[in-house]
């Protein structure tokens, strides 16, 4: 028998780079970036997809620029709101299960308790919006789908929060850091950790159709911005640092061309009791990529 062949889209990515790895003791995974599956081409989405006939498709590529998509709102909507659809329908016509990843940006952050996957989304800005018209594309497709919301992540490759903020912190000796946005900070390999059971229980035939839906996936706990780069600085080496301070400033005080949520904590407890899958608290997840890789 064939090992299971597992189709991931975005390999350079923070998540995808981690995705591959993480799944390669479950079968063949065949890993594309931009440049041999570019997202604004259907066409050859849909080809690659009938050509691999893979068990399994997963797409961790999106347009993740948050400011920058307000005003590339065409390229991010054809990326994050038009290619999931392209490949969900493309997933479903080979018979195999589609994964897909969103964001806990899909919310408007009035709410001050985490956010179940039933409540009312309203995103704030392009990037939200995008990322909301791709989970309603893979819904419309109805095949077997699992869309996972993730919250504010980050990794030791890439561009993201952490790496900047060790930038900053080896060439300023003050941050000013936003104090009243508040989110689950997620590292990607804990991410690609908690998929492989997923993956696994959906190559092996044991997974029943009943489990496509919408689930929420970040790590336990919350902090703000500046709970988050306080933490980044403090594990940093006094030798690599310049930075002996973080300022907490408000939202008014750091304006972007993107409104971001002020309260965008994930409730996990779905994806705890369809899979009894629990990612470990931000902090101590933080610690362990700083000192693990």
């Amino acid at each position: 028998m064939n090992p299971p062949r597992i189709l991931l889209l975005g390999k350079n990515g923070q998540v995808g780079w981690e995705l591959e790895r993480a799944l390669a003791r479950f079968g063949t995974v065949l890993a594309y970036g931009r440049v041999e599956a570019d997202l604004t081409n259907a066409s050859r989405l849909t080809e690659l997809v009938t050509e691999v006939k893979p068990d399994l498709v997963i797409n961790a590529a999106a347009y993740t620029a948050v400011d920058r998509a307000e005003p590339e709102r065409d390229l991010a909507q054809q990326i994050n709101g038009i290619a999931p659809g392209t490949l969900a329908a493309a997933t479903h016509k080979v018979g195999a299960w589609f994964i897909h990843f969103s964001t806990d940006y899909v919310f408007d952050g009035t709410k001050r308790s985490p956010y179940l996957e039933t409540d009312v989304t309203n995103p704030l800005g392009v990037y939200g919006r995008t990322k909301l018209s791709g989970e309603s594309a893979v819904k419309a497709v109805g095949g077997r789908h699992l869309i996972f919301r993730l919250s504010r992540v980050y990794g030791l490759r890439g561009q993201n929060f952490l790496l900047t903020m060790q930038r900053l912190a080896r060439e300023r000796t003050e941050l000013r850091v936003v104090n009243d946005q508040f989110g689950s900070p997620t590292w990607s390999r804990a991410i690609a950790e908690a998929m492989t059971p997923i993956a696994q229980c959906l190559l092996t035939g044991d997974a029943s159709d009943t489990l496509t839906g919408v689930y929420h996936l970040a790590c336990a706990g919350q902090t703000s911005w500046h709970g988050f780069a306080s933490s980044i600085v403090e594990q940093m080496p006094e030798v690599e640092r310049k930075a002996q301070l973080v300022v907490p400033i408000s939202t008014a005080d750091y304006p972007t061309p993107a409104k971001r949520p002020a309260y965008s904590v994930l409730d996990r407890s779905q994806l705890e009791r369809t899979f009894g899958i629990q990612l470990p608290d931000w902090e101590s997840t933080l610690h362990r990529a700083l000192t693990e890789s």
